[in-house]
């Protein structure tokens, strides 16, 4: 096989990389080979990955042993382990280091861009320099918890997404922030601006907006988790996850533009079905009082007709610690819920009154559904609608002056999908198979999204975490993508947990985290 012929998807699931030929996603897609770390089941042993098309090297980031392994993929038949990285390699005098969280590749400078989250992760992280043989360049400081980071494409600055989320007591929550680290006068004298959200005015800001925490101000609770960048190098687009918002910025004037609020998707529509039980341990997928909470965690961009489109994996995220949850589930809440229909589209107020009436809150109807407690709420404390997390979906958005157009939505389509082509492990969760175990609690739970070209049509691949696999839609038109293909190599006779260190290859591909879509003029 010509390693110049061939388009290539990279997929880390747990502690494997899968190597995929992705130029056959019409008809069929080639598992060509995998890598294991060796780190065990679900001790985030592969994560996230970059890829360098000058020396067909890739970077992963290992959890399991907080390092960087550095991949060679020249033989698409076989991938091979160059070097692992630790954080005691890199030894970075005064600073505390806790984790490599992403990696990101120069355009065209030959070296990379780990993140290094401190310990407490409350403090101020790192972001390291390093080149393609892992040699450490230097180090510049960021926010608080830098959780994924990427370059522009022309390469004048790397852009850092510091989470800042809280301690688990919710005593300490730092603030958000976008790390913009300006290059242009080379690595070694970058100049950072941390942007927080200390400054942007109210005009600015979408109403729908999640502000939500104990005691909490805008800059504090914004959390970054993901950014994409225009091609022309001059404006990011940053998913606020628990936030539900979508923050853009003026990277000539290191500014945010604007928040929009992604909104909610109404379950009570005919095509926004799901499964919410698992404990009527079938496939139940049908219309409920539910407006489910985008909360992507992956994006991509890509442009069409020359007009922005954002798209992403609405995986869904609640904030659940020590000091503060919002998580409840529905019977939880049973005696305090008084639904009204006029936050639902597909249902009368007399219909929404004859499903209370019917049992609605039973384990084996609604009552299993986690919810969040900051939503829905009257001044009485009485909740007249149901907030739930993610919504089992992927999205295309424009953003426009008036908000965030909603291009296209998958509806329903991978549960369906699912019962359809695995019936007997629909909604299984990564660690363990149990069919109809995740129906209560996100379902497939998509994770992240990639676009790539392939033949002069446009693909997204898209990962789902807890049934493993990913999606391929044709989205060369984005109004109207085409479902492809469902693609998994997970075996799913096996419980994932009852296996030991270096088996993590004969359960086949678990959990993608990470992709990394390669074009065949880069492969």
């Amino acid at each position: 096989m010509d390693k110049k012929m061939i388009t290539i998807l990279l997929v880390v699931s747990l502690s494997v990389l899968i190597l995929v030929n992705a130029q056959v996603a019409a008809v069929g897609v080639e598992l060509l080979s995998r890598y294991d770390s060796m780190a065990g089941f679900d001790a985030g042993g592969a994560e996230i990955i970059a890829y360098d098309p000058t020396s067909y090297k890739a970077f992963v980031t290992n959890g399991a042993d907080k390092a960087v392994d550095i991949l060679d993929i020249s033989n698409p038949n076989k991938i091979s382990l160059v070097k692992r990285i630790s954080l005691e390699d890199l030894n970075i005098v005064g600073f505390k280091a806790d984790d490599i969280t992403s990696v990101a590749v120069h355009p065209d400078r030959n070296y990379i861009a780990v993140a290094i989250s401190a310990e407490p992760k409350t403090r101020k992280g790192r972001v390291a320099f390093l080149n393609i043989e892992g040699n450490l360049l230097g180090t510049v400081g960021v926010g608080s918890l830098p959780d994924m980071l990427t370059f522009t494409p022309d390469g004048k600055m790397l852009l850092v997404a510091n989470e800042g989320e809280p301690g688990d007591d919710y005593i300490v929550d730092p603030i958000g922030s976008v790390s913009i680290i300006d290059l242009n006068n080379g690595m070694d004298r970058a100049v950072v601006v941390e942007l927080g959200f200390d400054f942007i005015t109210a005009d600015k800001i979408q109403q729908g907006i999640r502000i939500f925490g104990p005691n909490t101000t805008l800059a504090r609770d914004m959390e970054p988790e993901y950014i994409v960048v225009s091609p022309d190098s001059m404006t990011a687009y940053v998913v606020l996850q628990e936030n539900n918002a979508l923050a853009k910025i003026d990277l000539k004037k290191k500014r945010y533009e604007y928040i929009y609020s992604f909104g909610f998707k109404d379950h009570s529509l005919p095509g926004n079905k799901l499964d919410a039980s698992n404990r009527d341990y079938q496939i139940n997928i049908r219309n409920w009082p539910l407006l489910g909470m985008y909360l992507p965690d992956g994006i991509d961009l890509f442009v069409d007709n020359g007009e922005i489109y954002i798209i992403t994996a609405n995986e869904g995220d609640a904030r659940d610690y020590d000091g503060f949850s919002e998580e409840i589930r529905a019977k939880d809440i049973a005696n305090i819920i008084n639904l009204k229909a006029n936050y639902y589209q597909g249902y009368s107020q007399s219909e929404l009154d004859r499903l209370m009436e019917a049992n609605l809150f039973s384990d084996v109807n609604l009552g299993r559904i986690k919810l969040t407690n900051t939503l829905g709420k009257n001044e009485e404390g009485i909740y007249e609608a149901l907030y739930s997390y993610g919504t089992r979906s992927f999205s295309i958005w424009k953003p426009t002056n008036l908000g965030l157009e909603l291009v296209f939505d998958s509806g329903s389509d991978f549960e369906e999908i699912l019962a359809r082509e695995l019936p007997d492990y629909f909604n299984t969760n990564n660690d363990k198979t149990e069919m109809d175990g995740r129906s209560d609690d996100k379902g497939p739970e998509p994770e992240d999204v990639k676009v790539g070209i392939i033949n002069g049509r446009r693909y997204a691949f898209i990962g789902l975490e807890r049934i493993s696999g990913f999606m391929v839609y044709d989205i060369t038109n984005p109004s109207a993508p085409v479902f492809e293909m469902y693609v998994s190599s997970r075996d799913y006779s096996v419980q994932l947990a009852d296996y030991e260190k270096g088996e993590l290859m004969d359960a086949g591909d678990v959990a993608p985290e990470g992709l990394r879509f390669i074009p065949v003029e880069e492969s």
